[in-house]
């Protein structure tokens, strides 16, 4: 537990700044500040190469490996229920950390790190004053040191120095929650933009004594964004780019750790019903970029935005930025049905990269409201 980082073997360390790759596949490194890149082999059969007219990736793709999770993209609707209690609790909770091989997309594999195995980690949700015992467990099998900082944490590094683990080792702290809010928890070690955008990011959510208002749903959703050494859907595994990562150039841009994850076509729509108010905490991990959040077919009802529960909600929103490491809470009206997408408004993410997802409110249609088709319309 808490009271100073175990003791790191050479192996160890070197993994911890990025210094070994997953997988044993070759050196992949930060130098001078993780300026300078050493490449990993080529696969020894790689594939024929591209025609003279057809322009060749940036590196030859490796095969696709095989997975070891079916999925990590989080269910929207797996959250904690709203605090309920009226004086103060202790918690304990325990993130294990779990390094997987998994699809960003059909035949295109990626070596996520996560809490929980799942992209956002688990949503934490406590109420002002209540105590929290968290210990992160870095399961045996995965190579690289961890740890958390939460940002609703009063202590250094939000408590990454006392949760610092090595693989095989649980590590933890105790803490109070003092300010109410939404939050942002991730993995912060010295490569921590690594970590991040490889899927290491959540929330804490910590209500204020009266709680939060009812709403008919919640849905808790995080988008990141993921760079790697092949175009967006070159088949194949893709490794990580440091150097793309330093540019800020990502590959994909995702809403809950896969390209289009929340939609009919990949993991299945969130469900609403006509006339209910649905209520989404929103995690920005970044690293780098800011999302544009934006709700197509409706408008925000609600916004507290940076999560500042105890603020004054802003009314009939458009679009929310969202920065990296900050956190939304949003409540969103559904007074017709069919489909609504939620999207990152920097639209070339969305049609190029994967970030989006759907809400699919059922319900009778409201012409009152809205209609397609005009008065006297052939096509109607």
């Amino acid at each position: 537990m808490a009271g100073g980082p175990p003791a790191l073997s050479r192996r160890a360390l070197l993994r911890g700044v990025g210094l070994l790759a997953a997988g044993g596949t070759g050196l992949i490194g930060y130098a001078a500040g993780k300026s300078a890149l050493v490449s990993a082999a080529p696969p020894a059969e790689p594939p024929a190469a591209a025609p003279a007219n057809e322009a060749a990736p940036t590196a030859t793709p490796w095969p696709a490996k095989p997975v070891g999770a079916a999925q990590v993209a989080a269910d929207p609707t797996a959250l904690p229920g709203p605090v309920d209690w009226a004086e103060p609790r202790h918690h304990q909770i325990t993130l294990d950390v779990v390094e997987v091989v998994a699809e960003i997309e059909p035949g295109v594999t990626f070596s996520y790190m996560t809490f929980g195995g799942r992209i956002p980690g688990p949503m934490i949700r406590v109420r002002q004053g209540d105590t929290v015992e968290i210990t992160v467990n870095n399961l045996p099998g995965n190579l690289m040191p961890h740890n958390v900082d939460l940002h609703a944490v009063y202590g250094p590094h939000g408590g990454g120095e006392a949760t610092f683990v090595v693989a095989g080792q649980p590590n933890g702290m105790r803490f109070t929650a003092l300010y109410p809010g939404a939050f942002m928890y991730h993995c912060a070690v010295p490569t921590l933009d690594h970590h991040i955008s490889s899927g290491m990011f959540g929330m804490i959510v910590v209500e204020p004594p009266e709680g939060l208002p009812p709403v008919n749903r919640e849905f808790y959703l995080g988008q990141h964004e993921l760079y790697t050494d092949q175009a967006a859907g070159v088949p194949g595994h893709h490794n990580f780019d440091f150097a793309a990562m330093q540019r800020e150039q990502p590959t994909y841009v995702l809403l809950n750790g896969e390209k289009h994850a929340l939609t009919p076509e990949r993991r299945g729509a969130m469900q609403a019903q006509t006339g209910e108010t649905a209520r989404i905490f929103f995690v920005c991990g970044g690293p780098n970029l800011s999302s544009n959040f934006h709700p197509v077919g409706s408008v925000w009802t609600k916004v507290w935005r940076e999560g500042a529960i105890l603020s004054t909600p802003e009314r009939y929103v458009q679009t929310v930025a969202v920065p990296p490491g900050s956190c939304l809470i949003a409540e969103i009206e559904f007074p017709v049905p069919g489909m609504i997408k939620l999207v990152d408004h920097a639209l070339s993410r969305v049609v190029s990269k994967g970030m989006s997802g759907v809400i699919e409110v059922a319900g009778e249609p409201r012409p009152d409201i809205f209609t397609p088709d005009l008065p006297g319309d052939p096509t109607g």
